[in-house]
């Protein structure tokens, strides 16, 4: 962490946990790298939802980030982009190596960008438990695309610790929003695969989105 991050005043704006598999990246990545944020919760789907965002938000949609105050605020939105910048406060969150930061990063983008037929049929619902749902070829080309992914990058850097990439990166966080995917829709994975998800179940961080997932009102 530099001498930034011990001075920025950060806020992240947040849709439901239950749902928000966005808000989920970066409220994930903040927590890891151990920087001290604000939230502002929104409520998904109702009436005043998106009057809500727009006060924060110019996009409309969340999670925005909200870094300093008054004439030197800045608005940082989509996810990707907010871990972009907690990168700038926190290094750590990208490899070191420069060969695997660019792999990190191209998976992350990868997933910003793609799996649209797991998004539409596979929603993320932490409360949910939805074994056995039919699966079109689409979500299961793209289940097996993530998988590929997880097993690659756990195969290469299974000395350097538990996580995508050994340690914890924003590669983590972006793929973070599959694990409940996985466990809500029964996916039953291969072991490298199996292995990260626990890792990532076991997180504290994890555990706490779970309980505030949880605690919503339904």
């Amino acid at each position: 962490m530099n001498d930034l991050a011990r001075t920025a005043r950060l806020t992240l704006v947040l849709g439901d946990r239950n749902f928000s598999s966005w808000s989920l990246r970066p409220w994930l990545a903040a927590r890891q790298a151990g920087l001290a944020f604000a939230e502002v919760g929104v409520r998904l789907d109702d009436a005043g939802t998106r009057d809500e965002i727009r006060k924060y938000s110019p996009s409309g949609k969340v999670p925005c980030l909200i870094a300093g105050e008054g004439a030197e605020r800045l608005l940082i939105w989509e996810s990707l982009a907010i871990c972009e910048y907690l990168a700038e406060l926190a290094p750590s969150l990208w490899p070191a190596d420069p060969a695997l930061r660019a792999e990190a990063r191209s998976v992350s983008a990868e997933m910003h960008a793609g799996f649209a037929a797991l998004r539409q049929n596979m929603a993320m619902d932490i409360r949910a438990i939805k074994p056995g749902q039919a699966r079109s070829a689409e979500v299961g080309a793209d289940i097996a695309r993530i998988v590929s992914i997880l097993q690659c990058c756990r195969k290469r850097c299974a000395a350097r610790g538990p996580f995508l990439f050994g340690a914890f990166s924003i590669a983590d966080a972006m793929y973070a929003p599959v694990v409940w995917r996985f466990v809500t829709y029964g996916v039953g994975l291969p072991p490298a695969a199996q292995a990260w998800v626990e890792t990532m179940l076991a997180l504290p961080a994890m555990r706490e989105w779970r309980a505030a997932a949880l605690a919503e009102p339904v």
